[in-house]
């Protein structure tokens, strides 16, 4: 195989190329994160006392209960139309790591083991969101050209 045949970096010269393909690409990523937020909120607000109750048991706060669910369903619309997606990314992820520390820090149970690497990766992929900037189909991105 040559060099010329095989080249990683290739198409990476430039990156406005295609800046109409990767802005599709991460407002597809915001999306994808966001309906999970999403869907997360709306199940603690229709089963909310069973919510407050396994905060309870978890030596957390029920009334915390409702800032979670501002955050969660603020976050996931806020990461939907890319308003503020930097801040907005960087809070998610926090929110992530946080609860995966309260709830499922238990690593001898495979389940909570599970749980608790989801909501790393999921901060991950918030912190790659906000590495890559919110892209041209955002608010943030229409505004001040993509521009942090």
């Amino acid at each position: 195989m040559s060099d010329a045949s095989f080249n990683p970096r290739a198409g990476t010269e430039d990156v406005t190329i295609d800046e109409s393909g990767n802005s599709s690409v991460l407002l597809v990523a915001r999306c994808l994160v966001a309906g999970l937020f999403l869907w997360s909120g709306i199940g603690q607000v229709q089963g909310y006392d069973e919510t407050a109750a396994f905060m309870i048991h978890s030596g957390v706060m029920s009334n915390l209960l409702p800032i979670a669910v501002f955050i969660e369903m603020a976050g996931g619309i806020l990461l939907i139309v890319g308003y503020r997606m930097r801040l907005t990314a960087l809070v998610l992820a926090s929110f992530s790591v946080l609860t995966a520390l309260l709830f499922h820090a238990n690593f001898f149970d495979h389940q909570q083991m599970f749980h608790f690497l989801k909501n790393c990766a999921i901060a991950g992929g918030l912190l790659s969101l906000y590495v890559a900037g919110p892209g041209k189909l955002s608010f943030d991105g229409l505004s001040v050209g993509e521009e942090p």
